[in-house]
């Protein structure tokens, strides 16, 4: 009888953890986020051995990948329909675009799998879910690293073979600040899409079909002044958020002038993304493991 008459005097100050699933779902607890950072640094590396085990070539998949799809771009979209800047190689022009999408897409495609995908983790164990969208987001920057390292090569070569006046621009060291851009409103759409697959498993089907589409509503494949003559088709392009990244992308590697419109568009874009996303998540991950 003392012993539970004990027990039932336990306040939550006796505790070192108290999980309250009744907390809003507008609260975002980063400092919770912060404390499981291990946990993420582990999830991280758990991605990176279970895409190259029991592989052969192992990263340089990372590598065949976009140069395949490079040379098929200069190829056909260059040479043939030269569609491709006259004053730059078209494999510099299309490898600079596809390495920035492949980071992006991968990024959402990933990430639109978290809940389904994690389904037996999330309901066994308690850490904050946001870690584990987050460390696809890390980890998928490995590949986009091989990819531009694959790209800085390409680029010497040709730079030093002679160029027709591209070269680097001083805002190269902005690079890393495009590639957060990048990571963020990957990260945003990839958590917003998760969080409504928990009821509506179709979209899971969409997201790869519609990420495709959107490639080609973006300047991967042409320059935006090829659109100069089709207003409503260039006004298409520049609402897509990746196009002002993309096109930044290629400004700090051949000298362009960087549209610092579009990026602040591209930017305000990804804030309310990614603030919508995390809403979104937090108000379902308290259910999820009901539903799924």
């Amino acid at each position: 009888m003392n012993a539970g008459s004990t027990g039932a005097r336990r306040t939550e100050g006796d505790w070192s953890i108290v999980i309250r699933p009744e907390q809003p779902w507008w609260r975002l607890d980063l400092k919770e986020f912060w404390r499981y950072r291990d946990l993420l640094v582990l999830l991280v590396r758990r991605d990176i051995v279970a895409q190259y085990k029991q592989t052969v070539l192992g990263p340089l998949w990372h590598v065949i990948q976009p140069l395949t799809t490079t040379f098929t771009f200069a190829f056909i979209f260059g040479k043939a329909a030269g569609l491709s800047p006259p004053d730059l190689p078209p494999v510099l022009f299309y490898m600079s675009g596809i390495v920035a999408w492949n980071y992006f897409a991968g990024v959402i495609n990933r990430t639109s799998k978290t809940f389904v995908g994690n389904a037996n983790l999330m309901s066994k164990v308690y850490f904050p879910r946001l870690v584990v969208p987050a460390s696809m987001a890390v980890s998928s920057l490995v590949s986009y690293l091989i990819q531009l390292g694959t790209f800085l090569i390409i680029y010497g070569y040709y730079f030093f073979q002679g160029n027709d006046g591209w070269g680097p621009s001083p805002w190269l060291f902005a690079l890393p600040a495009l590639v957060a851009l990048m990571a963020l409103l990957g990260l945003g759409s990839g958590i917003l899409v998760s969080s409504m697959t928990t009821k509506y498993r179709d979209l899971g089907f969409l997201v790869g079909f519609g990420v495709q589409m959107l490639m080609y509503a973006s300047p991967v494949i042409m320059p935006l002044d090829r659109l100069s003559r089709i207003p409503w088709l260039l006004t298409l392009f520049k609402l897509n958020p990746m196009t002002p990244v993309i096109e930044a992308t290629r400004a700090v590697f051949f000298g362009y002038p960087i549209d610092w419109g579009g990026l602040t568009y591209s930017a305000g874009v990804t804030v309310g993304v990614m603030l919508i996303g995390l809403m979104t998540f937090h108000r379902v991950e308290r259910s999820f493991a009901d539903i799924v």
